[in-house]
């Protein structure tokens, strides 16, 4: 989409968060300028289309190998047209359970002349990804054409008694495969299928950003924000809110009923916002209109509820950040916990602190985790959410690095607990972790990485290898 020319409207900025152009090996490349686009309204936003799929299954005739008389792996008792009816079945309803098109070849790839047909199609449509299904050892040649040829990211099945080990290594690590080597496992085939899509709802997505003094390609200006806040009155909905906000926390420490009202008040206007720009997500610049004289109150309360409702919402216009607590919620329907990084050093925890946290850590669809009231711990007023964390669950802690290479860091752990405030000081949220992956907490990796409910650090991995993303721990 071309930059709209208009300047009437402040306009919002466009992340093409997958490039997948490039294939494979070019994997996601979000360098700050070059994939900035513009909306002047939501009527210039084109209609996101579902992902595609292009699948195939491999394997000659049942009926050839008993002529000939000897089969090879899996063998002779295996029935490879039934077996593409069951998985066909799965497949469709994968296809109807994600809302994308996979478009399996009712024909099964037999020889080196079907093999280049299906590659040529593959080039000339241009999916989003490929599946392909090998039921004969000796036809693996063709999928490891295939997946060369078109450059195309591949999720690859083959249950148990197909391959051998040298076959598997030979696209186990491969940069733009998912290969998955397990006994009719098309449960891990909707995960690669997730994978392909939450890549293509990511580099169709919009981000609303707000921040800055005046109107630019990327940005929401904050004036808009302002004068969105002051027009919102305490209506019925929005008191509703409020008394929702009370009801619903544990304590209320610092904030008046009045700073509870303000901040149901800030996330109706950032609600307005989101809809009004059509957009997947909204980062802010929060903290300026926090200082002396106030032109806000703390959106705090906003983004948790923005996050709760699956709308990912990142602190301080950081847009890697955002693109982070993007992925987290397309990937596994989670919202996620933008903060600040610090360690025990004794007892070699980490420790990650923000204002602002998610209470359906589990999904929207989730309870709520207990959490209280409290002015925002740097500017001193307000109301936030002070989220208490469940002790003993699993999380996963990463951030995605924009750049011409990029990078992932991945972690994984468990909750220690949230310590208390105060003595302790710091952000009002915070959480109290062990990490999987390095001895030494002090060598994790980055600033604002998103922490969020379960251990999905395998899974992240594998979306790395098949959108080319370099993991960094």
């Amino acid at each position: 989409m071309k930059p709209s020319q208009s300047s009437k409207k402040p306009q919002i900025s466009r992340r093409n968060f997958l490039q997948a152009a490039g294939g494979a090996a070019a994997g996601i490349s979000f360098s700050s300028s070059p994939l900035l686009a513009t909306a002047s309204a939501p009527s210039a936003v084109p209609p996101k289309e579902p992902a595609e799929v292009r699948g195939a299954f491999i394997y000659p005739p049942s009926e050839s190998l008993r002529q000939e008389g000897y089969y090879s792996w899996p063998g002779s008792g295996f029935d490879a047209e039934g077996r593409q009816k069951q998985y066909t079945q799965r497949i469709r309803k994968i296809e109807q359970d994600l809302k994308m098109r996979i478009s399996m070849d009712e024909k099964p790839l037999d020889d080196a002349q079907s093999a280049a047909r299906f590659i040529d199609a593959v080039k000339q449509s241009k999916p989003d990804g490929l599946l392909l299904v090998p039921f004969k050892k000796g036809h693996w040649e063709h999928v490891n054409r295939i997946v060369e040829e078109t450059k195309v990211p591949t999720v690859v099945l083959a249950t148990l008694g197909i391959l051998l080990v040298d076959h598997i290594n030979q696209l186990h690590r491969k940069s733009g495969v998912y290969l998955i080597n397990s006994l009719d496992n098309l449960d891990a085939v909707e995960e690669g299928m997730k994978m392909i899509r939450t890549s293509r709802r990511m580099r169709d997505g919009l981000i609303a950003s707000i921040g800055g003094s005046q109107v630019k390609e990327t940005t929401v200006p904050h004036a808009r924000f302002y004068e969105e806040f002051a027009r919102t009155q305490a209506t019925d909905e929005v008191k509703e809110l409020a008394n929702a906000y009370l009801t619903n926390a544990q304590e209320v420490v610092q904030p008046s009923q009045a700073d509870i009202l303000d901040a149901a008040r800030a996330y109706f206007v950032l609600k307005r916002i989101v809809e009004a720009e059509n957009a997947d997500a909204v980062m802010m610049d929060c903290l300026p209109g926090l200082s002396k004289p106030h032109k806000h109150c703390p959106p705090c309360m906003g983004f948790m509820s923005l996050r709760d409702e699956g709308i990912p919402a990142g602190c301080q216009a950081d847009l890697n950040a955002t693109l982070t607590l993007m992925l987290v919620q397309q990937l596994f329907d989670r919202p996620g916990f933008q903060q600040n990084a610090s360690m025990d050093t004794e007892k070699n925890h980490y420790v990650g602190a923000h204002c602002t946290c998610p209470s359906k850590l589990a999904g929207a669809e989730g309870p709520s985790e207990p959490y209280i009231l409290m002015s925002h711990a740097e500017a001193g007023w307000g109301c936030v959410p002070r989220v208490l964390w469940r002790a003993g669950q699993d999380v996963t802690l990463t951030q995605y690095l924009s750049g011409q290479t990029p990078r992932m860091h991945i972690y994984s752990g468990t909750v220690v607990g949230c310590p208390p405030i105060p003595p302790t000081g710091g952000c009002r949220t915070n959480v109290e972790m062990t990490i999987n992956e390095v001895d030494d907490v002090c060598d994790v990796k980055g600033m604002h990485q998103t922490i969020f409910y379960g251990n999905y650090a395998k899974q992240l991995r594998t979306f790395c290898q098949l959108c080319g993303i370099e993991v960094v721990t």
